[in-house]
Formats: structure tokens, C-alpha cells, sequence
């Protein structure tokens, strides 16, 4: 009997610029960008898929609900803080969707991944309280029977509680926590 070949992903969350060493910069950010690369490495070298999600914003940021709620312009489309960060950049073409998203969760990955019947999806980068955990739920709620992973390691916040309570959120959701 054959063993079936699992279908996986790794989707590399929001790793850019004004999250790591811009306008929502905080000191950790920069350390994740080896790991991460290694791992897209591991990723593509075991025939998984790669996917990008971009926090992506316009000039109306300001006027939008979380401009209200956080007030710091970041990720706008067409700045430099927009753009993955330079180890990450040499990766963009190998990815098989990138998803601009102009909030914190990409309702358009989960529909993606649905379709493409992805036996195991990981996620990693930024920020751990917010767009990771946002888009591992949608990921859960877009595969239930799928093994989802968030990289404990290769994910992080500006604020060390927030990011040990997602952890916890997540491993309460049935999403392993490595």
C-alpha cells in the first residue's frame, strides 16, 4: 500500500518592512527573518507551497476602522515599508499566490487553501496576536480536517504577553503550537 503524499503549505504572514524595522517595528522582528528563510528553504525543497499574505493599505488608512483604532500609517501600498523584507524579497517569485489584505485576517487565503485541499498548512511571521492568529483561525475554519501549525519560534509581538496569550488562544482552537 502506497503512503499518500501530503499537500502542505507554509504561509509566511505580513513579514515586511514596517513590521520589522519600520513604522510597527519592534526589537526581536529582525532576529525571525533567518529562521524564516530556512524554512521557506525546507518548505520548497520537500515540493510544499509557498504563500505570502501583505498587509496592504492605502493613503485613506486613517479613515478606515483599525486606522481609527491604531493610528500609525503602515504597510502602504507603493512604500518601501510595504515591501517583504530583503532576505524575503528573493522568494516572491517562487510563491504560488501572495495575498494583499487590508485587514488583519485574508478571507481569500482561507478560500485558497480550501481549494487547493491542503493536507497540513504552517504559518509564521508577523504579528503573532494579530495577523498570524487571524489567519491560522481562517485557516482552521477553511481546512477542519487539516493539521495546522504556527511556528512559536518564528513568530513574534512588540508585546510578550499578547504573544503568549495567542499561543494559548491557538492551542485552544486545535492549531499546534511548535
Amino acid at each position: 500500500m502506497m503512503k499518500r503524499i501530503e499537500k502542505t503549505a507554509l504561509v509566511v504572514v505580513d513579514y515586511q518592512r514596517d513590521f520589522v524595522d519600520g513604522a510597527l517595528g519592534f526589537p526581536g522582528a529582525e532576529q525571525l527573518e533567518s529562521g524564516i528563510a530556512a524554512r521557506i528553504e525546507e518548505e520548497l525543497a520537500s515540493g510544499g507551497d509557498l504563500i505570502f499574505t501583505l498587509d496592504t493599505h492605502t493613503d485613506a488608512y486613517m479613515q478606515t476602522h483599525e486606522g481609527k483604532n491604531l493610528p500609525v500609517p503602515h504597510c502602504i501600498r507603493g512604500t518601501d515599508g510595504h515591501r517583504l523584507t530583503d532576505d524575503l524579497l528573493g522568494y516572491a517569485d517562487r510563491a504560488v499566490r501572495i495575498f494583499e489584505k487590508p485587514a488583519f485576517g485574508s478571507p481569500e487565503l482561507g478560500a485558497f487553501l480550501a481549494a487547493q485541499g491542503y493536507d497540513r498548512v504552517e504559518l509564521c511571521g508577523l504579528v503573532s496576536n494579530i495577523c498570524v492568529l487571524s489567519n491560522a483561525v481562517i485557516a482552521r475554519s477553511a481546512l477542519p480536517e487539516a493539521e495546522i501549525v504556527v511556528d512559536s519560534a518564528l513568530t513574534a509581538s512588540h508585546d510578550p504577553a499578547a504573544h503568549e496569550a495567542a499561543l494559548t488562544v491557538l492551542r485552544g482552537i486545535q492549531i499546534f503550537v511548535k
